[in-house]
């Protein structure tokens, strides 16, 4: 087993260089949503093990007791074979035990049928629910020799002309991301004529009126504005916005931008946009891609197109089917993941936690 100890002040200073920025990182390891999460009363460690890896854990305690329930927010970061990021769980799991953990759980983006899910069972971890939206995903190859004629040549022909539409009508795709301030935003884009704050929060009221359509529910708005401002001051996030010729909102896309690739988080429209502007989310999702190839990234994660209880690649008549056609016609492949498991490691607390954690909720309701 790999044994973990807690990170010193340099390994915090370089954690995201140790579980963000290399191969298979992920924003959810990241200080910046560390911190968020410490702020809505989640209590993160920052541990790092003997072979050179390191894992954000958070550990939410349980009301009334000393022990508490711990998350590895898709952790720990796959990288190895089997044998070794099973030795980097199990060896985690036990250091959190010795910090009083009632229950570990973990969400790791690993590619089912390599092996992974028979080393899990092993340790003692069983499937659950999805702790994020999807469990599977869908992935463009890019490769670092990737040009953007040769991947829009691969495109479906239907979305080609969904794309070229959308610009002969006019519609243009804002840029706002760290790491193009003060810069040309590049071929396709343009600058934001706004503050980041104002983009965002519409683009929150568009994902609360697409929820409503795709029956789908979000957490408090102060708390999503606050998460995504931090994370693109750290360079995690791009939002791009659809706007129409003049210059009126269409659509938004929220990119995390982590392990060597630029991955899809949110995606919003209105309505009435799909019908006026029926290529403006191709143009969108073309232009993350664009993105995607001249920062030189293996792959373009186009997100996930499964939900609660259809968690099997969509098939005609799945509520998701036509999502993930509209993936499929870019050239995205599914991706099959293990998924969410959990490890119990004293069933009694556990159990008493939760129902201590459910009376709390109620009381605050």
């Amino acid at each position: 087993m790999t044994t973990f100890r807690p990170a010193d002040p340099g390994e915090l200073l370089a954690w995201d260089d140790l579980t963000v920025h290399l191969g298979g990182g992920n924003i959810f390891q990241s200080r910046a949503w560390a911190e968020h999460r410490r702020r809505t009363g989640w209590r993160p460690a920052f541990v790092v093990g003997d072979d050179g890896s390191a894992v954000l854990a958070l550990e939410r305690p349980w009301p009334l007791l000393r022990s508490g329930s711990w998350y590895l927010p898709r952790g720990p970061i796959p990288a190895g074979a089997v044998p070794a990021m099973a030795a980097r769980l199990g060896g985690i799991t036990d250091h959190l035990a010795g910090r009083g953990a009632d229950v570990v759980a973990t969400d790791a983006e690993i590619p089912a049928g390599i092996g992974y899910e028979s080393a899990l069972v092993e340790l003692g971890f069983s499937s659950i629910e999805e702790i994020q939206p999807s469990r599977h995903r869908m992935r463009l190859p890019l490769g670092h020799a990737a040009d953007e004629s040769g991947v829009f040549g691969g495109i479906a022909k239907a979305t080609r002309q969904r794309i070229a539409r959308a610009e002969r009508d006019g519609v243009t795709v804002v840029r706002h991301d760290r790491r193009a301030l003060d810069v040309d935003p590049g071929a396709g884009f343009v600058g934001p004529a706004e503050p980041l704050e104002v983009a965002l929060g519409r683009f929150f009221d568009l994902l609360v009126e697409t929820g409503e359509r795709r029956q789908f529910v979000l957490g408090p708005r102060a708390a999503f504005l606050e998460w995504w401002k931090a994370a693109h001051e750290a360079g995690l996030i791009v939002h791009l916005e659809a706007r129409d010729r003049a210059g009126t909102p269409l659509a938004g896309l929220l990119l995390y931008r982590h392990g060597g690739r630029l991955s899809t988080a949110y995606s919003a429209d209105h309505a009435a946009s799909r019908r006026d502007h029926p290529g403006m989310f191709h143009l969108l999702r073309w232009r993350a891609i664009q993105l995607a190839i001249r920062e030189g990234c293996a792959e373009m994660d186009l997100g996930g197109a499964d939900v609660r209880g259809v968690r099997h690649e969509p098939r005609p008549g799945d509520p998701m089917y036509g999502l993930y056609e509209h993936k499929r016609s870019f050239g995205a492949e599914w991706v099959e993941q293990v998924g969410a498991h959990e490890r119990i490691l004293h069933p009694r607390r556990y159990a008493a936690g939760r129902v201590l954690l459910g009376i709390g909720r109620r009381v605050t309701q």
